[in-house]
């Protein structure tokens, strides 16, 4: 701690690493500085007049509407400050509007205690209607939703949500059996929706994710399942992003009970739990929203333009007003304590992180991170939202949607940055459809590709991927999509003719994977379908496709169908976790990239234990016999996974059981090396068998 001007300044205890991992953050320090006072401030405040960071972000207990088991009282706290007054209603008391009046504190905190019936149950039944009604500023009255509500239901014949009080008598609330994994160092992410993972024209449930969907995600090899549009949206097609209430389990896919069943069965096959978390923007519904909940364009949100996101059509939170921050904080507390998530992909940070939302932005200065540009109460935020994920649930993961590459991101708050375990490595999609766009492949630059997977910030960790669920939507095609064309649905069967596009596009569905699987981070993330080329894109029901449930699901049966190459792309994307689980390069810090040949088209590289050596050969039509490749250990190499297997429906020009003895000859950097036969369109994975004295 040092005194400037009078003032104590708090220095990060470990800024000093981060300064050796990265000089350029030097002429910087003093607003890495500010932001982490800001923060430890901000903790300060929250231990003298919130008794902590414990108790605060227990608030979920206590606001909102809840029974007390000793006296069977009804209990209602809720923060409206531009409120005139409020009431409850519902089902309970016939829709009265004016029975049950709450009182107001000087903080804009309302209270009321509804007393149990004569028989002494609970005066609002589990299961029942309810609705808050706000007297706004000018004198209007309006239903709301609490912002606190743990369940909604959309209504019969209606568009809108209405609030459930949901008090489940104790025979039906879920004890979980199993405990939660320790934090895995090597995430392999199996992305998924629940409502579309199901073959049917149907919103799929909980249910049927848990008994159907689990199996094949741990038979597939994947550690880690990514769940999306879990917090209740009440535009469906909003794919999750358009949250209506931020303490409720979607209703469409059953009941926060039947949510708790499916985390505790992924716990019990060993996957962690992941929660696709919306805190950057709220949805601007009045009704079944957050938005104006208390009649002023503020309350939740800042007013003004500040407050609200053009693009997206939302609201942007106003993350430094006390109640505010407290609900968000609770809401991270909630979601891995109530329903044991071990963390979350927090969605949108970019779009945080800048006051223009990072829109029109280049991102090439230093300057357009640490400048006026910054939001840095949004960082701040990001600060405590990690704080209390890592301090409460130290097992907890936290990955940021974030593409502008903010340093220090990724980096632990007690070195000034904001605490995240991992950033999504959103430049390496764009590049792989831009070149199946817009390239020929004979113009495709193999120096450039592995640029693109290895450019990322030394020690920030990345979770990289060829495709996610943007690129399943409507609008967009995914790599399967691009590759195969419109064969996809007309030449995938094992009795249809190999015609040259289907040829190619099984070659490179299987080397861009692989490829931005082993160079292209520290985790690996794939969309549910995507590891078969799923063959329909994602368009949720709406008005413009007569709210239609065609595209909105997942054919699973395909890759199952022995007669379909589809089987073959998911043998080869269950073959890459397995080889990856044996040699573990997503932890591996060796990578040594030792040939990037532009004419001929071939990239090797190592990461991994063992040796492990990749010998990718992008070329259209040249296979090379006797192709020299360089190496760092001598011995025996063994093919660990061949893209030309015939298992993965390749031409099988290599042999599986061929094994590479290294010589005394440097090649490429390399103090040994051995020769091979890399066919076109191929890749092949090496491990060391053995060593050779």
């Amino acid at each position: 701690m040092t005194t400037t001007n009078g003032v104590k300044e708090v220095i990060p205890p470990q800024l000093d690493n981060l300064l050796k991992l990265d000089s350029y953050l030097e002429p910087f320090q003093g607003e890495i500085k500010r932001r982490y006072n800001v923060f430890k401030s901000i903790l300060k405040q929250l231990e003298t007049e919130e008794n902590g960071i414990n108790t605060f972000t227990s608030a979920y207990t206590h606001y909102g509407i809840h029974v007390d088991c000793r006296t069977n009282e009804i209990r209602i706290k809720e923060w409206a400050p531009g409120a005139r007054a409020m009431y409850i209603r519902g089902d309970f008391n016939n829709w009265q509007e004016r029975q049950y009046p709450f009182t107001r504190d000087q903080w804009g905190i309302w209270k009321l205690t509804i007393p149990p019936l004569s028989d002494g149950t609970p005066a609002i039944k589990h299961g029942q209607i309810i609705k808050l009604l706000i007297e706004t500023p000018d004198g209007k009255l309006e239903d709301r939703l609490c912002p606190w509500s743990r369940y909604v239901q959309r209504g019969e014949k209606a568009n809108t949500y209405h609030g459930v009080f949901y008090n489940p008598p104790e025979d039906q609330i879920y004890k979980f059996k199993h405990p939660q994994p320790k934090k895995k160092e090597r995430l392999k992410i199996y992305e998924a929706h629940v409502g579309i993972s199901s073959w049917k024209g149907e919103v799929a449930t909980y249910e049927n994710f848990r008994v159907n969907v689990l199996p094949r995600v741990v038979r597939q090899g994947y550690n880690t399942i990514q769940l999306m549009a879990v917090m209740e949206h009440a535009y469906y097609a909003s794919f999750g992003y358009q949250v209506t209430s931020f303490f409720a389990a979607s209703s469409r896919f059953g009941t926060p009970e039947e949510l708790k069943a499916l985390i505790d069965e992924a716990h019990s096959l060993g996957l962690t739990v992941l929660l696709d978390l919306v805190h950057s923007h709220g949805c601007k519904n009045t009704y079944d929203g957050i938005n104006m909940f208390d009649g002023t364009n503020g309350c939740f949100f800042h007013d003004g333009p500040r407050g609200y996101h053009d693009l997206w059509d939302s609201r942007c939170f106003n993350y430094m007003e006390r109640e505010v921050m407290r609900f968000l904080l609770s809401n991270i507390r909630y979601w891995l304590e109530e329903f044991k998530f071990d963390g979350f992909r927090f969605d949108g940070v970019s779009s945080m992180l800048y006051h223009s939302h990072g829109i029109g932005h280049s991102f090439s200065s230093y300057n357009e991170y640490f400048g006026l540009a910054t939001d840095t109460e949004s960082f701040n935020y990001l600060q405590l939202a990690n704080y209390v994920s890592q301090t409460l649930y130290p097992e907890s993961i936290t990955i940021a949607e974030e593409v502008s590459g903010m340093p220090t991101l990724c980096r632990p708050i007690a070195e000034g940055g904001a605490g995240f375990d991992y950033r999504l490595a959103m430049a390496i999609p764009d590049v792989w459809i831009k070149l199946l766009k817009e390239k020929q492949d004979e113009e495709w630059q193999v120096g450039d590709i592995s640029w693109t997977l290895i450019n990322r910030r030394w020690s920030e960790k990345n979770i990289a991927y060829a495709e996610s669920h943007d690129q399943a939507l409507v609008g967009d095609k995914t790599i399967a999509h691009w590759l195969f064309d419109t064969q996809i649905y007309s030449h995938m069967s094992v009795f249809s003719e190999r015609t040259p596009s289907i040829e190619r596009g099984l070659a490179l569905h299987k080397m861009i994977r692989l490829l931005t699987y082993a160079l292209g981070g520290e985790g690996w993330l794939n969309f549910e379908g995507n590891e078969f080329g799923h063959p329909e894109w994602l368009d949720f029901p709406r008005a413009g496709n007569n709210d239609s449930y065609h595209y909105a699901r997942r054919l699973f049966y395909l890759s199952d169908d022995e007669t379909l190459r589809y089987k073959y792309l998911n043998a080869w994307d269950q073959a890459m976790n397995a080889c990856e689980e044996q040699y573990k390069w997503l932890s591996a810090t060796n990578t040594f990239l030792s040939r990037r040949h532009e004419g001929d088209k071939v990239l090797v590289f190592e990461r991994g234990n063992q040796g492990l050596l990749f010998i990718f050969n992008f070329h259209t039509n040249k296979s090379f016999a006797d192709y020299r490749i360089g190496c760092n250990r001598c011995g025996k190499y063994k093919v660990v996974l061949n893209s030309d297997s015939k298992s993965f429906d390749g031409l099988g020009r290599i042999s599986d059981k061929q094994v590479f003895l290294t010589e005394d000859e440097k090649w490429d950097e390399r103090p040994f090396s051995f020769k091979i036969y890399t066919p076109c369109r191929t890749v092949l994975v090496l491990a060391l068998s053995g060593d050779v004295n």
